[in-house]
């Protein structure tokens, strides 16, 4: 029995996912697996005419032709899929929760694998009866063009345990990929945005991930953000993993560190590809609105709900957000830490 699974959202992580899956099966021969993938028809011409190339830090590199996958900017192409990873923007889930509802068939699985912490639970709202679960990528994904796909960091795929995804676990056997199976996926999430708020900081650097997190200034923004967030995930109770080489309440003193020390001390975090950026930036790239409500945006509401004030966040989502109308986007890390904390 063929297990169809679809991918919302064609952009960088919809890309990669499906080129892991489509790895997966050719590596361990399983032909009982069928992608097929719903986006804009720009992309969709573009992967007919050049293919799906999926690469990675350490030297992967796949190609797979168009005829090896389903493409179609036509939701009805989700009709009969088993499962759904939904990949697109936090701000379009409303939109493709309207667009897939009469299309998904009974008992079909809906996976949130988007930035944030509260996707599924909006999916799941906008699509009452079906299951929806949490998901998340600890890895960036960076388009190339010409239908190629870059992943630049370390990571897994980390998704809710269940039934159904011990079943999808077994798609990504031989992908390239590790799959993890979580059983508190809120902790995962709150844990991933921790380290997502080096994407308004990447943002507005202006300079690629490695370069930015050698820098201690950019470090001490980092820092910054991240102290605010861990007061009030501390205040709300919400528990925490370790999704790098250093626990998460360890890292804003790490990141404060001397140069020298950092790269002694932080050699995991720095094994990235030299020319990996965040997707906030890619997202300004491109002259799209980024995601900096799903990020930074989520710890200004926590830190309200406790009671608490998150004031970095609250002035970088402003920098973000001028950036968006064509604002400055090459900040150094002095003049970035001193805008964070209130000096002009």
């Amino acid at each position: 029995m063929t297990i169809k699974i679809g991918i919302l959202g064609a952009g960088s992580v919809g890309c990669y996912l499906a080129g892991s899956l489509l790895n997966g099966a050719r590596n361990a021969g399983r032909e009982n697996v069928a992608v097929s993938l719903l986006g804009r028809a720009y992309m969709g011409e573009q992967l007919a005419a050049y293919g799906l190339t999926i690469s990675d830090f350490r030297g992967l590199n796949r190609h797979f032709s168009g005829d090896q996958f389903d493409f179609s900017d036509d939701a009805e192409i989700m009709a009969d899929a088993d499962f759904l990873l939904v990949t697109v923007k936090s701000s379009a889930s409303a939109d493709l929760a309207q667009q897939i509802r009469p299309y998904l068939k009974p008992g079909a699985q809906v996976i949130s694998i988007q930035n944030g912490v509260g996707n599924a639970e909006a999916l799941a709202a906008a699509l009452p009866g079906v299951d929806v679960l949490p998901g998340m990528i600890a890895f960036n994904v960076l388009q190339r063009g010409e239908g190629r796909f870059h992943a630049g960091t370390d990571g897994a795929v980390m998704v809710q345990r269940s039934a159904a995804t011990q079943k999808l676990e077994k798609c990504f056997l031989g992908s390239g990929l590790r799959f993890e199976l979580q059983d508190d996926m809120q902790a995962v999430l709150w844990s991933k945005l921790l380290l997502n708020l080096n994407n308004s900081i990447n943002a507005l650097a202006g300079v690629p991930l490695k370069e930015e997190l050698s820098q201690r200034g950019y470090r001490q923004c980092l820092s910054l953000l991240q102290t605010e967030a861990l007061r009030a995930i501390s205040a709300a109770g919400i528990p925490l993993i370790q999704l790098s080489g250093v626990p998460a309440k360890m890292m804003p003193r790490l990141l404060k560190v001397p140069d020298f020390l950092f790269k002694l001390l932080a050699q995991k975090m720095l094994a990235i590809d030299p020319l990996a950026r965040s997707s906030m930036w890619e997202d300004l790239e491109r002259g799209r609105i980024t995601e900096v409500d799903w990020l930074n945006g989520e710890v200004v509401k926590l830190a309200q709900k406790q009671g608490l004030d998150a004031l970095a966040n609250r002035r970088i989502i402003a920098l973000i957000r001028a950036a968006e109308q064509g604002g400055r986007r090459d900040f150094s890390g002095p003049e970035l830490l001193s805008l964070l904390k209130g000096r002009e």
